[in-house]
């Protein structure tokens, strides 16, 4: 079983009644995403790192994304180091191959910026967005255009954000598209972002996005976040956290240069 939600072990107890082994695939941090979301250590906090540590107890073995996710298994959960496997995660290879640029995608820019991911507030899309205005005011930057692919609970405000900021003329927000689109989008890119707000949770997870940037070549820039930096080590750019000059800047440095350089 996998979570979230984290309960998902009360299955498990009625399984092992009867010998059955109980695997556990540890998907998110899921205490370390309500504290991002909600900001506080309360009672509901108290109880997700309760269900999480019997999810532990009552698991036979856990398989993690990462070794942070390994760590918290050992560390916080009480496994056994050798009942925890990593199973890292990436996009099918054989299918998930570069396609021919579309200029027209560039929305008459020289150059675009891409992201794709869920549109919540712990993607950072806000800072994108921050960045975006720091690059076409301060840096007086008219020739790049930036697409974000993806749902989620922001994306109408971001939407919305993006107007009142005054940049709908600079970035656009696809919602969900097609496999084959994104594909399109992504492969017509010079720059692939990932903008996710430094917090303990995205510190910690390993994001497909990073995995599905690298199988397409492409130079990614990012916050400087343990797992983010495990997973692209030389392939992107890290920015200071929470800084969008800093962020800008590494977006800027790759389009002026065409690639990452040290």
């Amino acid at each position: 079983a996998c979570n979230p939600p984290d309960n998902i072990f009360l299955i498990g107890i009625f399984y092992k009644l009867f010998g059955v082994k109980f695997i556990f695939d540890h998907h998110d941090l899921v205490p370390e995403q309500y504290l991002t979301k909600f900001g506080r250590k309360d009672f509901l906090y108290k109880v997700l790192l309760i269900l999480e540590k019997l999810t532990f107890r009552l698991a036979d073995i856990s398989i993690a994304t990462n070794n942070s996710y390994k760590e918290m298994a050992i560390q916080r959960g009480g496994m056994n180091p050798e009942k925890v496997f990593i199973v890292r995660n990436g996009p099918e290879l054989d299918k998930f191959k570069k396609v021919p640029a579309k200029k027209s995608l560039k929305y008459g820019k020289k150059f675009l910026v891409g992201y794709i991911g869920v549109m919540g507030k712990q993607e950072g899309i806000d800072l994108l967005l921050e960045t975006i205005g720091y690059i076409v005011r301060k840096k007086e930057r008219k020739d790049i255009h930036f697409t974000c692919i993806g749902k989620g609970p922001s994306l109408n405000y971001l939407r919305k954000l993006s107007e009142n900021m005054n940049l709908s003329s600079y970035i656009n927000f696809t919602g969900f598209i097609p496999d084959k689109e994104v594909l399109e989008v992504l492969s017509t890119t010079d720059v692939c972002v990932n903008p996710d707000t430094p917090c303990e949770f995205n510190d910690k997870s390993t994001m497909i996005k990073i995995m599905e940037y690298m199988a397409l070549g492409k130079p990614i820039v990012q916050f400087d976040l343990k797992e983010g930096r495990f997973s692209a080590q030389e392939a992107s750019l890290y920015a200071k956290k929470g800084s969008v000059k800093d962020f800008s800047e590494k977006i800027l440095m790759i389009i002026n240069k065409g690639r990452i350089q040290a």
